[in-house]
This record gives C-alpha cells, structure tokens and sequence, in this order.
C-alpha cells in the first residue's frame, strides 16, 4: 500500500480515538472537528519525519509542540482541559511514531 495512503489512515485513526470522549461528553463540534483535523494532520506529518531518534520520541516531541498554541487558546476558556490536551499528545504522538515507523518507515 502507498505510504501516503497508509499516513492517511494512521491520521484517520489517531484522529477518531482523540475526538471519541470529545463526542461522549458532548464537547463543542467545533472543538471537537479541530482536534480531529490536528491528529489527522500530525498522521501525515510524524511518519515523515526522521529526526535521528526513536520514532515514539519524535512523535511525542511533534505533537506536543503543535498543541501548545491550542492549548494557549483553550486554556483562559478551560483549565482543566489542558491535563487531557497533554495526556492525549503524550500517547496519540507515540503512537503516530510508532506506526509511522512500522508502516510507513
């Protein structure tokens, strides 16, 4: 399978397991479709990206950096937001590295 196809679906998947509590606790759509569209993204990004380090590494180390803007958004609107924003970048970015690096890499 194309290894763009494969980023797609790392991106698909990563994207609806952070946007599931979003739905259960019935969050804002527009919130909700933004994290689903920054996962995505990162799923065609992180398995790109060859920084010398271990892939689980690189994908935490991405993912936490493109959340700090979101975070610095949602912060004043919901502090108790940011423990979750953090949790879900720590394991969704390791696992983007991680099967970017089984699948793509």
């Amino acid at each position: 399978m194309n290894n763009f196809l494969i980023a797609i679906l790392i991106g698909l998947l990563a994207g609806l397991i952070d946007i599931i509590p979003m739905i259960i606790q019935k969050l804002d759509k527009r919130d909700t479709i933004s994290a689903f569209i920054h996962y995505f993204a990162l799923g065609l990004i992180i398995p790109f990206v060859n920084l010398g380090i271990a892939p689980w590494i690189t994908g935490i180390g991405i993912a936490l950096l493109t959340s700090i803007p979101i975070m610095i958004i949602v912060y004043p609107r919901d502090k108790k937001a940011i423990i979750p924003m953090i949790v879900f970048s720590l394991i969704l970015g390791a696992g983007i590295g991680i099967a970017g690096a089984k699948f793509v890499g």
